[in-house]
């Protein structure tokens, strides 16, 4: 370099250009698709998240229709064969569904048990729970609630005489969140032997 001091000024030219066009370019893709890569593993993350709260949700109604239906008597007509898993059925004038809603909002859970007036017509009465412990009953009425702004889900219930052996009945409780947004959708079943 010292014998050619006329070229010291461009090379030092050459090299404080900085970056081209077609460089910044490639990088900003390639920042661009690991930005976009990672938000969809951010919203894939949230959605397994409340997919596995609504789960959580499910069984554990589940779990508290399983627990009420085993506190009736043997003879009681409650828990007498009957009933769908797939379809609102009414077995014996006792509806075997009903549904629960959660005031996100709120915080407070709305029970609507479904039952049979004199004439054979389902009237839906509403038990709500709130988060101080106040619990308030509605009158019954033929129309069910509102499901705006809350979280609704349907139970079922299924009971087999004889299942899965003789003397015994099988109960099994179906419950799915009433909301078509979640594909696929949020189910959760549980059974249990009662005599």
């Amino acid at each position: 370099m010292a014998q050619y001091p006329q070229l010291q000024p461009r090379l030092k030219k050459q090299r404080s250009r900085g970056f081209t066009i077609i460089e910044v370019l490639v990088a900003a893709v390639i920042l661009i698709i690991g930005l976009v890569s990672v938000a969809g593993l951010l919203g894939s993350t949230l959605g397994g998240t409340a997919r596995s709260g609504y789960m959580n949700q499910a069984a554990t109604l589940a779990t508290e229709k399983l627990e009420d239906l085993n506190r009736y008597p043997t003879a009681d007509p409650t828990v007498s064969s009957g009933g769908s898993l797939t379809s609102d059925n009414v077995t014996n004038n006792f509806p075997y569904f009903d549904e629960v809603y959660f005031s996100p909002s709120q915080g407070a859970m709305e029970e609507t048990l479904g039952s049979l007036d004199a004439n054979g017509n389902t009237q839906y009465q509403t038990v709500s729970y709130s988060p101080n412990g106040q619990i308030t009953v509605t009158a019954a009425t033929a129309a069910g609630p509102s499901a705006a702004g809350q979280i609704a889900y349907k139970r079922r219930w299924v009971i087999e005489q004889d299942q899965p052996i003789a003397g015994v009945r099988r109960v099994t409780v179906l419950v799915s969140l009433e909301n078509s947004m979640l594909q696929p959708p949020v189910t959760f079943q549980m059974s249990m032997v009662r005599p």
